[in-house]
Order: structure tokens, then C-alpha cells, then sequence
């Protein structure tokens, strides 16, 4: 069904601002726990457009694709980052942190393995795997608010750097 064909659905910014207020707080307290933690932006970039990719949110891979972009993020590993694991374009980090993004995404098909852990463990701290999953996280709550909304793809455009 393409979205000229769906019914009309809930605005939640205006229908429940408050709640919508609070998502965006925990947004920014996820950054500012990644900024904290030194996590690099163009990683949560990449965990963004792979749990949006996995979970199918249209709104949310155009929005975080132009944002890598915007952040010099290359096109050829923005392309490969849905068969990440066949490439050789990403660094250990990135790696371990994409499985454990994955991991957290289909939380319910193994439910976080000990290996999957382990191997976050082995290349980041422990401030910098909760920030981590904290972007795991809010980005999955984004995809299925967007989702459940219809949010329409395209009108996004990064800030100016």
C-alpha cells in the first residue's frame, strides 16, 4: 500500500505533545550520553540507518542517510551498510557496534547473544555500550512511531554544518 492509498493517521506531536516532548528529551540524552562517552557521531549515524533499515522505516533511512551524508559519511558505505558483514568498508568498531545494533533491533531472535556482547565489550567500554544501546534504542522507538504514523519520506533536509 503506498501512503496516498492509507487512511489518515494520529498526529502524536499533536495529539500527545507531552509524551512526544519526552521522546525528544530522551533523544538528547542519548547524544549527550554518546558525546559523553566519546561515541563518534557518524556511528550513531550508522546504527540509526541500520535499525531503520531492518525495521523498514522509510522516513527515518532518508532522513539518517542525508545526516551521514551531511556528515561526509561516503556513499559507497552508506550502499553496503545492508551487507555490512560482506564488505570490507567497516572498521572492527563499527562492526561490533552494528551487531550489537542488530542484536538489539530482533531483540527477540536470541535476545541480545553473550557473543554479540562480548564482542561489543571487546572494543568499546561500558559507558560506551549503554550509550550505544541507548541509540539502538530511541532510533527503534523513532522507527516504530514513524511507522505507526505513516511519517511520509523526502521533506527532510539536514541543518547546514
Amino acid at each position: 500500500m503506498s501512503n496516498s492509498d492509507s487512511i489518515s493517521r494520529v498526529a502524536l506531536k499533536k495529539i500527545t505533545p507531552d509524551v512526544s516532548k519526552a521522546m525528544g528529551s530522551l533523544h538528547g540524552a542519548a547524544v549527550s550520553a554518546a558525546q559523553d562517552a566519546k561515541v563518534e557521531p557518524e556511528l550513531l549515524e550508522l546504527i540509526r540507518i541500520r535499525a531503520s533499515q531492518l525495521n523498514g522505516c522509510a522516513f527515518c533511512l532518508d532522513m539518517h542517510t542525508k545526516d551521514a551524508r551531511a556528515a561526509d559519511e561516503t556513499e559507497q558505505r552508506i550502499y553496503a551498510l545492508n551487507a555490512w558483514r560482506e564488505t570490507p568498508f567497516f572498521t572492527e568498531r563499527e562492526r561490533a557496534a552494528l551487531a550489537l545494533t542488530e542484536a538489539v533491533t530482533l531483540v527477540h531472535d536470541g535476545h541480545v547473544p553473550d557473543a554479540v556482547y562480548a564482542e561489543a565489550a571487546e572494543v568499546f567500554d561500558e559507558q560506551q555500550i549503554a550509550a550505544l544501546i541507548w541509540a539502538a534504542t530511541v532510533i527503534n522507538a523513532y522507527n516504530r512511531i514513524a511507522i505507526a504514523t505513516r511519517m511520509v519520506p523526502g521533506a527532510y533536509q539536514p541543518a547546514k554544518k
